[in-house]
């Protein structure tokens, strides 16, 4: 399925991420941000995709909010607070910047969410090859 490519590849990015440089290094920093956030908008339009291909109509439109819950709710995504902390960061750092933001973001990033993406990574492959 491209959908699952496509989020693969760019969460491969992401995770390859340098500690030392994103800690330093503010523009490699905005760069890891800027991938978090391409990673998050093809993560959930991947679940949605994965939905539908279950047969779970209510995912045929909503937003990244109502797909994150419906996976939740359909039990596709397991983590569902994560999830929507996820949204709640990447809708927060594309309206305003600021360097704590950033600083909250890196550490939820290394702490919480790449460890919940691959997680999913792992739930999608599943559910795909169930098809």
């Amino acid at each position: 399925m491209k959908k699952y490519d496509n989020f693969r590849s760019c969460f491969q990015v992401l995770k390859s991420y340098d500690p030392k440089l994103l800690k330093e290094n503010a523009i490699y920093r905005m760069g890891v941000i800027g991938q978090f956030n391409l990673t998050f908008e093809l993560a959930w339009k991947l679940l949605q995709a994965v939905l539908l291909l279950h047969g779970v109509s209510q995912a045929q439109s909503g937003s990244p909010r109502e797909i994150v819950k419906l996976g939740f709710k359909s039990g596709f995504i397991s983590d569902e607070g994560i999830w929507l902390d996820m949204l709640r960061q990447r809708n927060n750092l594309t309206h305003v910047y600021s360097e704590e933001n950033a600083e909250n973001l890196v550490t939820s990033l290394i702490q919480s969410y790449i460890p919940a993406l691959e997680r999913f990574q792992r739930a999608m492959k599943e559910k795909i090859e169930q098809q």
